[in-house]
């Protein structure tokens, strides 16, 4: 695919991207290189390949699911101004 320079101003337009007159060119350059490399990806066969989500074979250690911390509801419900049923209550601020 190739681009032209008209087609970068156009599209720096319609971004409301300001570009130099001087660094147009170098841009049209620079992205139709970008594009040329992703014309050869796009070519290559991965009919046979297998998607995968980490090209490592990394596995993540996960901890145990255990229980780390002490049940304090009624230390934290003592200093609450209103609790009910172990349930903290709350003024009504919608009407």
């Amino acid at each position: 695919m190739t681009i032209q320079q008209d087609e970068i101003e156009k599209i720096a337009e319609l971004a409301r991207i300001r570009i130099a007159p001087e660094e147009a060119a170098e841009l049209t350059s620079r992205i139709a290189n970008i594009l040329t490399l992703v014309d050869q990806l796009q070519a290559i066969d991965t009919a046979g390949v297998e998607p995968m989500a980490n090209p490592l074979d990394a596995v993540q250690r996960l901890r145990a699911d255990t229980v780390t911390e002490a049940n304090q509801r009624d230390v934290f419900q003592a200093i609450a101004p209103a609790v009910e049923n172990g349930l903290y209550l709350v003024p009504k601020v919608i009407e």
